[in-house]
């Protein structure tokens, strides 16, 4: 069976809807907050300062995306969705169980198709393969760069800070 179209069908769902979660951190788009209000957000759970790590997620989903959906820099594209997914698993969601939209069950599912598509490859549909890049993409490079996308996302996790606790309520002050 020719598992090219399904890769096609995949990597247009996928990249577009992890493209479109950037576009919703940067831009406000499709409902989005924006890079201020997305900001506000990440200082309240200890990334600081707020807009900075907001535009450096938000590119790396928007441009994640898509690369995946363009079939574009074989293993690159995964290296963004994973680093991305690992701050959003162990920063945000780990905490609340597994299933969305809370837990961790749609961030560990993009992380899992980059994942996938840094050793599978994107199929003959494809702009690694249009452009005859599809063999330079090797197993040792997947690594890499899934290596890379870790530990990126282990850094961001490194610079963050212990958010502060919520103040008491003024009733249960003396």
């Amino acid at each position: 069976m020719e598992i090219a179209l399904p890769l096609l069908i995949v990597r247009l769902v996928v990249g577009l809807g992890f493209a479109a979660h950037g576009a919703q951190k940067l831009f406000g788009w499709f409902g989005g907050y924006g890079l201020a209000g997305t900001g506000g957000f990440f200082e309240t759970v200890g990334f600081k300062p707020g807009k900075l790590f907001a535009g450096a997620a938000g590119t790396g989903e928007l441009l994640g995306g898509v690369l995946l959906a363009l079939g574009l820099g074989g293993p690159i594209g995964s290296m963004l969705i994973i680093s991305v997914m690992v701050v959003a698993i162990l920063a945000i969601h780990i905490g609340n169980g597994f299933f969305a939209p809370k837990g961790v069950e749609l961030a560990l599912l993009y992380l899992a198709v980059g994942f996938t598509f840094a050793f599978v490859g994107y199929g003959a549909y494809s702009l690694d393969a249009a452009l005859g890049w599809s063999a330079v993409w090797t197993p040792a490079l997947a690594w890499l760069f899934v290596g890379l996308g870790i530990v990126g996302g282990l850094l961001n996790m490194a610079a963050r800070r212990k958010p502060a606790a919520a103040a008491p309520a003024a009733e249960a002050l003396p």
